[in-house]
C-alpha cells in the first residue's frame, strides 16, 4: 500500500491507509496502547485495540523513537476526545504494525530539559525534539526568505570557495591547511574577495555558506564555524544604500516568519521583532557619547563597541525608538579592513556599519574601495603586501563600479529572533574551542565570557 503522509490523513476518514514514521509517545492504558506517530509533516494518534492481538503485542514492545509502518483505518474521534491542532479530530486504528528499526532505550527521558553539554553530546537524538525541530524550521525559513528577497531584487547566488590562499581580513586567526606542492591554504573567514570579484561579473550577487574563525572564544555568541549570508551590489551611492536595502530585507524576513512560523514562535515562547520602517542609526562616536552621558561609562576613545555597549544601545533603541534594530556607522579606518571606503567628508572614519539586534551585532557591512590605486593604498596602510593579493586585485585593474555589501551570521540571527540563550542552540552541529561534535577534553566547560 502506498504511504500517506500524516498531515493528509484528515481527507481519508473511513479509509484504509499506510503511514510510516517515528514513535513519538507510547501510552499503555490497560488493554489499550496509544502511539503518537510523527513524520516530516506532523503527528497523529494511533490506537491499538485488544481485539487485534498481534498489533497489541507489537505495540507493547516498541521503544520511543523506533521507526515503524502502520496500516489501519482513519476514524473520527469522539467529540469529547478531540484536541486542538492538526489531526486533533481523528485517530488511526492500527490493523498491522511493522517495526522497521527498533530504537534502543533512550539515555534520558524524551524531551527532558538537559544541560547544554548533554544536549550537544547527544545531538543525533536531541535534534529530534519538538523544540529543536522548531528552531531549525525557523532557521530554514530565514534562509528561504533571504534567497527569495534577493532573487526578486535581481541578485544571483554563487558558491564561494572555502579553501583560500590568503585571509580576506588580513588577520592571523585562521585555520591553516596543508596544500599541494608544500603550500599552505586557509579555511575562508569570509567570501569577501570573491563576492567583490563577482560584482564585476554579475553586478548583484549573494552567497550563503560556512566560514571559519580560529578565535579562542568561549561565549554565548561565538562559534568557530558559522553560516554567513553575504551579499554585494554594484552602482551604489554610499553605505546608506546598503543599510536601506538591509532594512527592507529584514522586513521581508519578518513577514515570511510571521506567515510560515507562527506555531514555532508560539512553541518557543518567542516574539517577532519590532522593526519600524526606518531603523535608528548613530555614528560610533555618537553612540559612545550617548552611553557616557546616560551611564557614565566612558569608552569614548575606543575604536569599537564592547558587548555591554551593544546590549545597552539595543535597549535604548527599543525603548526610545521602538526598534529592536539599530545601525552603528563610521568605525575608524584603523578598525576596519583594508577594502573599506573612507568617508571623504569625515576623514579617519569609514563608510561602514554594524547592525545590532537584541543585544548583539548580526551584520557588518559598508561601502568598499572600488578604485584600484585607492585599494592598493588601503593594503599598504594596513601593512599588507598587495602582491600577495594580486589575484583579487585583477578585478579592480579592469573596472569596478562603486559597490558595497554585508556579511550576516545566520545562527546569531536565528538565536536573537527566537530569544535563545546561546548561539550553539541555533547551530546544528557547533564547532568551538571545546568541541568538534564531542568535547575535546573532559575538563572543557562552556562558561560564557559575556
Amino acid at each position: 500500500m502506498e504511504r500517506t503522509t500524516i498531515v493528509g490523513l484528515g481527507s481519508h476518514i473511513g479509509e484504509m491507509v499506510s503511514i510510516s514514521g517515528w514513535v513519538d509517545v507510547r501510552r499503555d492504558h490497560g488493554k489499550l496502547v496509544f502511539l503518537d506517530i510523527r513524520d516530516r509533516s506532523g503527528k497523529v494518534q494511533v490506537i491499538c485495540l485488544p481485539d487485534h492481538t498481534e498489533v497489541l503485542t507489537e505495540a507493547q514492545k516498541i521503544n520511543l523513537e523506533s521507526v515503524i509502518t502502520i496500516e489501519g483505518i482513519v476514524n473520527e474521534r469522539p467529540e469529547k476526545m478531540r484536541t486542538e491542532g492538526t489531526n486533533g479530530n481523528i485517530e488511526l486504528e492500527a490493523l498491522s504494525i511493522t517495526i522497521l528499526a527498533q530504537a534502543q532505550e533512550l539515555p534520558f527521558p524524551k524531551d527532558e530539559e538537559v544541560n547544554l553539554d548533554t544536549y550537544l553530546d547527544n545531538l543525533p537524538l536531541t535534534l529530534r525534539s519538538e523544540r529543536a525541530r522548531a528552531i531549525f524550521k525557523v532557521q530554514a525559513e530565514i534562509a528561504n526568505a533571504y534567497r527569495g528577497f534577493l532573487g526578486i531584487e535581481g541578485f544571483t547566488e554563487f558558491q564561494a570557495p572555502k579553501l583560500i590562499g590568503d585571509d580576506a581580513e588580513g588577520g592571523a586567526d585562521v585555520f591553516s591547511v596543508p596544500y599541494f606542492n608544500g603550500k599552505t591554504a586557509h579555511l575562508g573567514t569570509s567570501p569577501q574577495f570573491y563576492k567583490q570579484i563577482m560584482v564585476g561579473v554579475l553586478e548583484r550577487v549573494y552567497t550563503i555558506g560556512n566560514v571559519y574563525r580560529a578565535e579562542k572564544h568561549s561565549t554565548t555568541r561565538h562559534i568557530n564555524e558559522y553560516t554567513s549570508m553575504d551579499m554585494e551590489m554594484g552602482f551604489i551611492t554610499d553605505h546608506r544604500d546598503i543599510m536601506n536595502f538591509e532594512t527592507r530585507l529584514l522586513h521581508a524576513i519578518i513577514k515570511q516568519l510571521q506567515m510560515n512560523c507562527e506555531k514555532e514562535f508560539e512553541l518557543l515562547g518567542a516574539m517577532l521583532p519590532n522593526a519600524p520602517e526606518t531603523f535608528p542609526a548613530l555614528k560610533l562616536r555618537e553612540a559612545l557619547e550617548l552611553i557616557y552621558k546616560e551611564t557614565g561609562r566612558d569608552n569614548r576613545n575606543e575604536p569599537d563597541l564592547e558587548p555591554e555597549d551593544e546590549r545597552w544601545l539595543c535597549e535604548w533603541a527599543a525603548k526610545e525608538k521602538g526598534s529592536d534594530f539599530i545601525f552603528i556607522t563610521h568605525y575608524p579606518v584603523s578598525k576596519r579592513p583594508m577594502y573599506t571606503m573612507e568617508d571623504e567628508n569625515d576623514p579617519g572614519y569609514t563608510k561602514s556599519f554594524d547592525l545590532l539586534f537584541r543585544g548583539v551585532e548580526i551584520t557588518t557591512g559598508g561601502q568598499r574601495r572600488h578604485d584600484y590605486n585607492n585599494l592598493v593604498a588601503g593594503f599598504k596602510m594596513k601593512g599588507l603586501d598587495p602582491e600577495k593579493f594580486s589575484y583579487y586585485l585583477q578585478a579592480f585593474k579592469y573596472g569596478m563600479p562603486p559597490h558595497g555589501g554585508w556579511g550576516m551570521g545566520l545562527e546569531r540571527l536565528t538565536q536573537k529572533m527566537l530569544g535563545l540563550a546561546n548561539v550553539k542552540e541555533a547551530t546544528l552541529f557547533p564547532r568551538d574551542i571545546n568541541r568538534i561534535d564531542i568535547l575535546l577534553s573532559s575538563n572543557a566547560n562552556d562558561a560564557p565570557e559575556n
